[in-house]
């Protein structure tokens, strides 16, 4: 995989489990860098003309200067995670950049995960890496077969599901209080398929007071978090 961008490449760099391959860079660019590559010990490929990492990329890709080719990080399992943290479970949420923004609010607020389907969901890539601004070392991203049925498995281990729906009969602020807790959105639009529907424990709405009642996912998600931390103190 490639991941590019100054924040994405830092984070990557300082994160132990990442296994950087190769990193190349402009000379500014590392500069900005130094701290991270010095404790990698690592040697970039210098490149005077960006074009040499532009090549490499989508043609809409914002690279500033660096690109670092790294291995997957190592999967994470379910039963690994703190339960004392909220985790977002996305259902058919496909944008990549929603998807990485989502990832950073998980990581300003201390989210255990972002989990999400294998189909139905962009897979970790340089443009949901760059979207997350580093989030994605952060925060463990774990795509599952079967979303409806790892919310099955969370609800036996003890965790409250609270699936986001603009009619939910509850309201969100009032639902989220619980120790272990999964977050559940869907894709805006269609919002959450019948069977994630069927898995959750409760129905939740965002009672939003201005002329315009819907978010775009991520923004939606960061509230839920917010509304989450709020209601645990």
């Amino acid at each position: 995989m490639l991941l590019y961008g100054l924040h994405a490449v830092e984070a990557a760099l300082r994160n132990p489990r990442r296994n950087i391959i190769e990193l190349t860079a402009t000379r500014a660019a590392a500069e900005r860098l130094a701290g991270a590559i010095s404790a990698r010990a690592l040697e970039p490929k210098y490149v005077e003309d960006t074009h040499e990492i532009a090549d490499l990329l989508p043609p809409d890709a914002v690279h500033q200067g660096v690109i670092a080719r790294v291995a997957p990080l190592p999967p994470v399992a379910f039963g690994d995670l703190a339960p004392a943290s909220p985790i977002l479970a996305l259902d058919q949420v496909t944008d990549p950049h929603n998807v990485g923004a989502i990832l950073r609010s998980a990581a300003a607020f201390g989210a255990a995960a972002v989990i999400a389907p294998e189909h139905g969901a962009p897979a970790p890539s340089g443009a949901l890496a760059k979207a997350a601004t580093g989030a994605l070392e952060h925060v463990p991203y774990i795509q599952v077969v079967n979303l409806a049925r790892a919310l099955e498995q969370a609800a036996k281990a003890g965790y409250w599901i609270v699936g986001l729906d603009g009619e939910g009969e509850a309201r969100l602020e009032e639902a989220v209080g619980h120790e272990q807790l999964i977050l559940v959105l869907g894709a805006e639009g269609t919002g959450l398929r019948r069977l994630t529907r069927e898995h959750c424990d409760v129905l939740a709405r965002l009672d939003l007071p201005g002329e315009i009642k819907t978010l775009n996912v991520s923004n939606a998600a960061a509230i839920a978090l917010y509304a989450a931390s709020r209601a645990r103190g």
